[in-house]
């Protein structure tokens, strides 16, 4: 099953993340092609509600790109305005709507809470490319769970 609580916590590991890039970075993409990390959170973003959240409330998709506001500040706000909406549809989403179906752009049809699960991979995929571009950069990244793999590794029984 879907649940919002997990999905909060998914989103904060990523803001941990973007948290660390430098203002001087954000609008650029340390390989000089692709997203720049401003780009990868507008789209992380606008996926999430204008994709997943109006299919999951059985609407289509109306994803337009990842368009608007540019700066560290200024997407960061953004991107807590835009989840904080489609917050408020995943949870007005009842255990039953979540078994319901719904259709994707790609017209596959699935249950909801599948769907939304996507979403957390989609995610996840992005936030990889966060992890990859601040190690292009040379900026140390925050681990994930609290311990770098050397810690664990050190942490680890013999």
């Amino acid at each position: 099953m879907f649940d919002p609580d997990y999905f909060e916590k998914v989103r904060g590991r990523t803001l941990r993340v973007a948290a660390v890039v430098p203002e001087e970075a954000f609008e650029t993409s340390p390989l000089g092609r692709g997203f720049t990390f401003g780009d990868i959170l507008r789209h992380l973003v606008h996926i999430e509600r204008h994709m997943y959240a109006e299919n999951a409330a059985g609407r289509p998709s109306i994803y337009a790109g990842h368009d608007g506001p540019r700066g560290k500040a200024a997407v960061l706000e953004y991107v807590a305005q835009v989840h904080a909406e489609a917050m408020s549809i995943f949870r007005s989403l009842s255990p039953e709507a979540m078994q319901q179906p719904c259709t994707t752009p790609g017209n596959a049809t699935m249950p909801t809470w599948k769907w939304l699960r996507a979403m957390i991979e989609h995610e996840a995929h992005h936030r990889g490319q966060i992890y990859t571009y601040l190690s292009v950069l040379e900026i140390p990244a925050p681990p994930l769970y609290g311990l770098t793999s050397e810690e664990v590794r050190d942490r680890s029984a013999r």
